[in-house]
């Protein structure tokens, strides 16, 4: 029996195997409103046969997006929007569907990644002046951010309140709380980003407060059978910013507040990072916060073959595999790795028929006649 395609349980929500599609951001928005890019493409991935689909990075103010066309969640037109997707995933899908709600303090007013990926400057009609932890820039020649008062913190986790709230409206299945990449919690966590002097600065002790404090705002705000869980970037890749000891007292602190999973990545701080990259370079810490906290941990990072990832997770090393450009490579990776390793996946009855017949038994429930 493969261990990948073994149901998991994160909190309440029963996933019917380990393979998780990661966020993936698509600047593909209209004024933070899903799109039919959109519909095309989360209609695609939920045909995938994973157990989990986590939508893109999406955003919980306007002043929070990565760029002009991310994704968000802020108003009502987002709500309608994204409903209609996922109305349409829901009719022809049975994956879990979660979502990832961030804030891209000092990261924002950004180009896509296909225009240059560099800052907007806040002068030109669309950008706009990013906050932060504190006014430290994140590259070298980028405009400083803004550094958050105490209005300024509440309007931020009351953000992350708000989105949430319309996510548990839509009927998702589960919340994401991205505290990695770099981005506005990663920030407070980063002694790299987070020069403050107050209580949201200084010992690690300080720098969680904020990110925990809107966990548990974010925790309070929704059915307690919604899980919310957090992405956390387990190292900055640079000396003497945040890591995998940080990772490790965040996540404890996370697990007592209630917290139903952690999404283990790297990096995205700085543009000084010195990632060493290589196959599945991420799973050693996803491995240390499973076995020295005991939150389901899932792991990312360069895992592409279904052999791989089988073994990360019949060895114990996370409990769940998520896959990003290696699913837009290949959306039906989930297929190919139940054929691989013996295994029987989900698919919708429109495609039975390209079962391949040494595959027999690879989609459950399959049966076609054809005069």
């Amino acid at each position: 029996m493969s261990r990948l395609f073994e149901p998991l349980a994160i909190g309440q929500l029963e996933v019917p195997n380990r393979i998780v599609i990661a966020p993936m951001c698509q600047y593909s928005a209209e004024s933070g409103s899903a799109t039919d890019w959109h519909m095309i493409h989360l209609g695609h991935l939920a045909l995938s046969g994973a157990g989990l689909l986590i939508l893109e990075a999406t955003a919980v103010s306007p002043e929070g997006r990565i760029s002009s066309a991310d994704l968000g969640l802020y108003s009502d037109a987002n709500e309608a929007a994204l409903g209609r997707v996922l109305n349409a995933v829901r009719a022809y899908s049975p994956i879990k569907v979660a979502i990832q709600l961030g804030h891209a303090g000092r990261k924002a007013s950004s180009r896509a990644p296909w225009e240059g990926g560099t800052q907007v400057s806040s002068r030109s009609p669309d950008g706009w002046r990013t906050v932060a932890p504190s006014a430290v820039a994140h590259g070298k020649e980028e405009e400083p951010p803004i550094a958050l008062d105490r209005d300024g913190l509440d309007k931020v986790r009351d953000d992350f309140v708000a989105a949430a709230q319309r996510a548990a409206r839509l009927g998702i299945d589960g919340i994401e709380l991205h505290a990695a990449h770099g981005y506005l919690l990663h920030q407070f966590l980063s002694p790299i980003a987070n020069h403050r002097s107050d209580e949201y600065g200084g010992s690690l002790e300080n720098r969680m407060r904020f990110p925990l404090e809107v966990f548990d705002a974010v925790r309070a705000a929704v059915p307690a059978d919604k899980p919310v869980w957090v992405r956390v970037s387990a190292t900055d890749w640079v000396p003497d910013g945040w890591d995998i000891e940080g990772t490790l007292a965040f996540s404890t602190a996370l697990k007592a507040r209630g917290c139903a999973a952690v999404h283990v990545s790297t990096g995205g701080v700085s543009p000084e990072q010195a990632i060493k990259l290589g196959p599945g370079y991420q799973v050693p810490y996803a491995q240390r916060v499973k076995a020295e906290v005991g939150l389901p941990t899932i792991a990312v990072g360069l895992i592409t073959e279904p052999e791989q990832a089988e073994a990360i997770v019949a060895d114990n090393e996370a409990d769940a595999v998520s896959l990003a450009r290696a699913m837009l490579y290949d959306p039906r990776w989930p297929w190919h790795a139940a054929a691989k390793l013996g295994a029987q996946v989900e698919a919708p009855k429109q495609y039975w028929r390209s079962q391949p017949r040494e595959f027999k038994d690879l989609f459950a429930g399959a049966a076609f006649g054809q005069r």
